[in-house]
């Protein structure tokens, strides 16, 4: 039976083997076994983990796509929102539907409320543009200088997004989708470079347009996180929800006066 074997699968036998009295029945019941084990619990096994991990990615990152389907109606609109918050007299909240048996929101296309980084991410670009151009008009323009605006525009970012963050941490809930996060912060730029090209063609208007930005900005983002926080978090107190709102409100105006400051300095 060895050498059948042997003479089957091409590998010699070793010098010191002996044959298998049971030959390959017991390899077959335990192969066997172990196939029907995987087969009846690994399947669901591995399963419910891509399952689970699946649910975690879409609901700690979503679908990068979800935040680009926009339209011209919505970008005017959604600016509308982000520079007169105050003027936006329908609700904060977003809009669901089921889909795979689940609740899911509408993409930014049908609802004005729903975050995208179309509008983050041109904002961005238009402000180290507008930035640039600036210090061009100063004579200190050079390929340095717009590599720093861009640097400091990242950062400045990344500020905000750490301090949305830190504040449903600080409220035990931090499972609002990190790109939600991304997009709330970057509305910032757009603002900001209606006060960077107000500062070029006038001066002075940049002292109007600034603090004017500073405020819309703190109001839609305490409008907004309101929403976000009455639906993460778990336990509600008033007194601590007020004064997290009241500190990133506040936090807008040395943040986008920083950002603001056209110069080659990192403080100033």
């Amino acid at each position: 039976m060895y050498h059948n074997l042997e003479a089957q699968s091409g590998v010699p036998r070793p010098p010191n083997a002996q044959p298998n009295p049971f030959g390959n029945s017991l390899y077959g019941a335990s192969s066997g076994f172990i196939r029907g084990g995987l087969g009846a619990y690994g399947e669901r096994f591995l399963g419910s983990s891509s399952e689970y991990v699946q649910s975690n990615i879409s609901r700690y990152f979503s679908d990068p796509q979800y935040y680009f389907q926009v339209n011209d109606h919505y970008v005017k609109n959604k600016l509308k929102v982000v520079l007169f918050p105050f003027l936006h007299r329908g609700h904060w909240t977003r809009i669901t539907e089921p889909v795979g048996g689940r609740l899911s929101y509408k993409p930014p296309i049908y609802d004005i409320n729903a975050p995208d980084l179309y509008i983050p991410f041109m904002a961005f670009g238009t402000y180290v543009v507008l930035a640039g151009l600036s210090l061009g008009l100063h004579g200190k323009f050079s390929p340095e200088a717009l590599n720093w605006l861009f640097v400091k525009g990242v950062v400045g970012w990344s500020f905000q997004v750490a301090l949305l963050k830190m504040t449903l941490f600080s409220l035990g809930s931090g499972e609002a989708p990190l790109l939600d996060m991304v997009s709330y912060a970057g509305y910032m730029f757009t603002g900001l470079s209606l006060a960077v090209l107000g500062k070029i063609f006038w001066g002075y208007s940049y002292y109007f347009l600034l603090p004017w930005t500073c405020l819309c900005m703190g109001i839609f983002l305490v409008k907004t996180m309101k929403r976000v926080l009455f639906a993460e978090v778990r336990s509600y107190d008033s007194s601590r929800h007020h004064y997290l709102l009241l500190l990133i409100a506040l936090a807008q105006f040395p943040l986008l006066i920083w950002l603001g400051n056209i110069s080659l300095n990192w403080l100033f």
